[in-house]
């Protein structure tokens, strides 16, 4: 597995966790979820704070990621948007494919 794919990967690995998050915390529409940062370093522990509907909308797409911002990693993700609190990273083509087949909405 190269770089790139070891990246993608653990992003992934970060969104299953936030589903899970995002499956306790349901109902809860005012307030903002705690969610893991969805970078690529296995190492990180940082939070990003998204509504319920904000969540949503990032999970409409196989390919977007929300992340702290400076945690995007331009070798395989650009920043489509940012807020003071997290950037929205998508995969680039080659690492797209990662992101649809681990993602756990979409049917395998």
């Amino acid at each position: 597995m190269n770089r790139e794919e070891r990246l993608a990967r653990n992003e992934t690995l970060f969104r299953e966790v936030n589903e899970r998050i995002e499956e306790v915390k349901s109902g809860v529409v005012e307030e903002p979820i705690e969610f893991l940062c969805e970078c690529g370093d296995e190492t990180c522990i940082e939070v990003v704070k998204l509504s319920t509907n904000q969540y949503e909308e990032l999970r409409s797409d196989a390919t977007t990621f929300a992340v702290i911002p400076g945690h995007e990693i331009e070798d395989i993700e650009v920043v489509v948007s940012a807020n003071a609190h997290f950037n929205v990273v998508r995969k680039h083509e080659s690492e797209s494919d990662i992101a649809r087949k681990t993602d756990p909405r979409s049917p395998h």
